[in-house]
C-alpha cells in the first residue's frame, strides 16, 4: 500500500489502452487516488470497466516523448513500435525524494511540474 500523498495522487506516468485512451496512473501502477493494491490490475490494459481512461487530442509522439523524464529511456512501447506507457519520473527524479541540497529539490520539482504543465493543456475529443 502507497503511504504519502505525492505516490498516490500525482502522476507516476500514462498509459494508453486498446481504444486509444489515455489515463494517469500512481506510483503502484494504479489510477490516481487508488491506495488498496486489491484494485491493482495491469495499467493501460485493463481498468476498462472504470471511468477513467480519455481520448485526448494532441498526443504525438514528440509531445509523449518530451512529457518523458528521460525521452526515449522512459517510455514503453507495444509490439508496433508506438509509445503506450510514459513515466513522468524515476526513482533518480522523483521529486519527493528528498535531496542533498534545496536547489535539486526545486529542480526536479520544476521539471516535473514542467512536464504536467504540458499534458494539462491537452483537449479531450468528442
Amino acid at each position: 500500500m502507497l503511504t504519502n500523498f505525492f505516490r498516490i495522487n500525482l502522476p507516476y506516468g500514462i498509459a494508453k489502452n486498446d481504444k486509444d485512451e489515455w489515463m494517469a496512473f500512481n506510483r503502484e501502477y494504479m489510477p490516481l487516488g487508488f491506495n488498496d493494491l486489491i484494485f491493482k490490475e495491469h495499467v493501460g490494459k485493463s481498468y476498462g470497466d472504470k471511468p477513467i481512461y480519455t481520448k485526448y487530442i494532441g498526443f504525438t509522439e514528440r509531445l509523449l516523448l518530451e512529457l518523458s523524464f528521460d525521452g526515449e529511456r522512459g517510455v514503453r512501447r507495444d509490439s508496433n513500435g508506438k509509445i503506450e506507457t510514459v513515466f513522468l519520473y524515476n526513482d533518480g527524479t522523483n521529486p519527493s525524494s528528498g535531496y542533498d541540497s534545496k536547489n535539486d529539490e526545486d529542480k526536479m520539482w520544476s521539471e516535473y511540474f514542467q512536464r504536467l504543465k504540458k499534458v494539462s493543456k491537452l483537449k479531450v475529443k468528442n
